[in-house]
Formats: C-alpha cells, sequence, structure tokens
C-alpha cells in the first residue's frame, strides 16, 4: 500500500507503518457499525456516474466530437476521464474533511488515539490512507464502467488508476489540512463552494483553451485541472512528458497538506 510506504519512508521522523496501520485498521473496524456507513461510502459514487450519463452521454449526443491532442473524440469519451478525476477527488475530500473533522472535533477520536504511541503525523498518514482506499473503491468501479462503454481501453484505464490513487493522495492531504482550521460546520460551506467551482472551471464539461486568456491562467494554477489533464492524458492513450508535470503539481500538493495537516494536529491536540 503507497501509505504503508509513506510510513516507511518517513519512519526516521517518527512515523512507524504499524502505527500508521493501526489507525487504518480503526477506519475499517467502523464499517461494522452498521449498514448507514456504507450507504454514505456508496453514496458519493453516484454523482460523478449520474453526470457522466446526463452530460457526458446526454449532452454529448448534441455536441458531437471534440479534437483533443490532434485525435477526434466522442463527448462522452472526453468527460468520463474528467468524472475519474473529480469521482477520485470527491472521496477523498468526503474522508478528510467531514468525517475528519467530526472525529476530531465531536467524537474525540483522536484525542483517544494520540493517548496511545500514535503520534500526529502516523494518524494523518492513517487517515489519508483510509481516504485513499475509499477513492479508489470509486475510481476502480467508475474504470470499469467506462471500460464496458467503450470510453477506455483497458490497458490504458489500468495505467489511469495509479493517477486517480495520486489525485486522491493530494486532495485527501489538502483536505485534512483545512479541516484543521475549521471552527464548524458552517466553514464547510466554503469547502463545498469552492469544490463546485473547480469541478465547473476546470476542463471538465469543455476544453480550457475556449475560456478567455486571463481565465486560462487562473484555471491552470488550479489542483482539479492537473488531475483532470493526468487522468484525461492516460484514459485516451495521450502519454507524453507534459503530464510528468501534472503528477509532480499532485505530488508536491499531497506533501504540504500533509506536512501542514501534522502541524496543526500536533498544535491543536498535543497541548
Amino acid at each position: 500500500m503507497m501509505t504503508t510506504m509513506i510510513a516507511a519512508r518517513l519512519a526516521p521522523q517518527g512515523a512507524a507503518p504499524g502505527r500508521v496501520g493501526a489507525v487504518i485498521g480503526r477506519n475499517l473496524g467502523a464499517l461494522r457499525s452498521g449498514p448507514s456507513y456504507w450507504l454514505v461510502l456508496l453514496s458519493g459514487f453516484f454523482e460523478p456516474l449520474l453526470y457522466l450519463l446526463s452530460i457526458g452521454v446526454g449532452v454529448g449526443a448534441l455536441v458531437g466530437e471534440l479534437t483533443v491532442a490532434g485525435r477526434a473524440l466522442s463527448y462522452a469519451a472526453y468527460v468520463a476521464p474528467a468524472m475519474l478525476a473529480v469521482s477520485a477527488m470527491t472521496g477523498a475530500l468526503a474522508e478528510t474533511t467531514f468525517n475528519f473533522f467530526h472525529k476530531m472535533k465531536y467524537q474525540k477520536v483522536f484525542d483517544a488515539m494520540l493517548a496511545t504511541p500514535v503520534r500526529p503525523l502516523e494518524l494523518a498518514l492513517g487517515e489519508l490512507g483510509w481516504a485513499m482506499i475509499r477513492g479508489s473503491l470509486y475510481t476502480a468501479v467508475f474504470l470499469l464502467i467506462m471500460v464496458g462503454l467503450g470510453l477506455a481501453e483497458p490497458l490504458w484505464a489500468l495505467a489511469a488508476f495509479p493517477a486517480t490513487v495520486l489525485v486522491g493522495v493530494a486532495f485527501g492531504a489538502c483536505g485534512m489540512a483545512v479541516s484543521t482550521l475549521m471552527r464548524g460546520w458552517q466553514d464547510f460551506d466554503l469547502i463545498t463552494t469552492g469544490q463546485f467551482a473547480l469541478f465547473l472551471f476546470s476542463g471538465t464539461f469543455s476544453p480550457v483553451g475556449d475560456y478567455p486568456a486571463a481565465v486560462q491562467v487562473l484555471v491552470q494554477v488550479t489542483p482539479l485541472y492537473h488531475a483532470i489533464e493526468l487522468v484525461r492524458g492516460l484514459c485516451i492513450g495521450d502519454a507524453h512528458l507534459g503530464l510528468l508535470g501534472h503528477a509532480a503539481y499532485l505530488c508536491a500538493m499531497a506533501a504540504a497538506g500533509l506536512w501542514f495537516a501534522a502541524r496543526r494536529l500536533q498544535r491543536r491536540l498535543c497541548v
């Protein structure tokens, strides 16, 4: 598991893979609490799927084909990788914002964890690992649907899966970082608004080149744009060096978010 590998690299700074695994195990154990959590877990999968079917397939019948990287794509094939990236983002953020905040502020789960040998960095890595599991579940099923609908080749879909995991790590780490700054549930309206704005203006439904120049520059510095470009390039088989730049952006985002979240947990809970 990627989280265990990250934890192993950070072991000299005090992150033990075993304790990271214990945090993940606690979240897995919560699945046995009842069917309600499973319903919440599965609900996050349907939103991007419904967008794909309604806009990608339904509206796509009116739009026709788009030219991307010198090749003609159906509108559904253009939108599907974006919905895949959105699915990875949604799964990770759902776990590392609302659920993370509830466990931290109201359930006091993290206070109990930090009363054990678990340290803030290990807690953050464990919560991020669980978010990756949730996000990967969404994207794996979504990729199977894309292949079944003929919107991606099986080998390219397999290549795109690690990219979706990276998207989940990046957004999950930033979701945790932002959640440590939240004062109450009302503050999450800001996260919802920002997430929806990214969803609409990151090249999800139309090429970024269709926007005015100033808007293009603004879009190209946002994280979901890089996630969509990375996933779309792999899904349509347009592998080029520019994808490494998108991956580097997401890696930097993940590292910064994880570092900030660990420091905030240390300051907020270890006093």
